[in-house]
């Protein structure tokens, strides 16, 4: 493991000077963002400067498609691909296509199973779901910015019926630890889920995180394994970490997401994602 410093950064000496073409996968909140939704100058005016390199920048995020677009934006990024909703969701980019992106695979999943079982160990918790035309259903009016969209309220049942890409979960009355216990009690099968920072779940389809769908993309853009280069600081992107040639974690990661990488770099409100774009270049 290698801490990169202010004025160092481990493992680029190599890099530098390079016209091979990296393939560039950018979690967003906790890293391209602070908690509060902001992006800095220096993480935007760096993360412009990589797109403009000519590298294979991709979003990579749990948020859903349209809370996505504005960050794809915002760091100029007007082809190629983008990961949404933890690798349930891929689109493709390109300026000419109506909207400016077409969704090239979604990964769909019934969620019942797995929402029977957390309704009977976590009555209380709020739960919400992306279906597969994109709409989010949502129980006691749970609204949270990684939708994208406004949230329908339904009942639980409608929601058993639905035919899912993401599902989520947030427990107020509980304590992470409480939360993480009563899944690890349930022992969720079938789908593939993540904690968040707080009693927050996030489950997908079986087998699809983030590092899946960056694999197919990987293959699809004929890039080398060792060209893959990927920043996070959340579990769901352990895989993602793990994946890369080059995987580094944000400095305020948890210790796990920490251990699946092989560099960390700075926090998010010191500017961590920063200092790794630059050193693309």
């Amino acid at each position: 493991m290698t801490t990169l410093t202010e004025t160092s950064v481990a493992g680029t000496e190599d890099r530098r000077n390079t016209k091979q073409k990296l393939m560039i996968a950018l979690d967003v909140d906790g890293t391209l963002v602070d908690h509060d939704g902001h992006m800095s100058a220096p993480v935007r005016e760096a993360a412009q400067a990589v797109v403009a390199a000519g590298h294979e920048v991709l979003i990579a995020t749990g948020r859903s498609l349209n809370a996505t677009l504005p960050v794809i934006q915002q760091i100029g990024i007007d082809r190629g691909y983008a990961v949404c909703c933890n690798g349930g969701v891929t689109l493709r980019l390109d300026p000419v296509l109506a909207d400016g992106y077409e969704i090239i695979h979604k990964a769909t999943f019934d969620p019942g199973p797995a929402l029977r079982a957390l309704r009977e160990r976590l009555p209380s918790a709020k739960y919400a779901l992306e279906d597969e035309d994109g709409n989010f259903l949502s129980t006691e009016r749970f609204q949270d910015s990684s939708f994208g969209v406004e949230a329908i309220g339904v009942d639980f049942q409608t929601m058993l019926e639905a035919t899912a890409v993401r599902v989520v979960v947030f427990s107020a009355d509980n304590t992470p630890e409480e939360f993480n216990e009563a899944i690890r009690h349930i022992g969720l099968a079938g789908v593939t889920y993540s904690v968040g920072w707080t009693a927050w779940l996030d489950i997908a389809a079986a087998g699809v995180t983030k590092a899946s769908a960056l694999e197919k993309l990987r293959g699809r853009l004929e890039i080398e394994a060792h060209s893959t280069v990927a920043i996070g600081d959340g579990r769901n992107d352990i895989e993602m970490l793990t994946w890369a040639g080059r995987g580094v974690a944000m400095g305020q990661a948890p210790e796990e997401v920490i251990a699946a990488a092989n560099e960390v770099t700075h926090s998010v409100y010191d500017d961590g994602a920063a200092h790794v774009l630059r050193s693309l270049l």
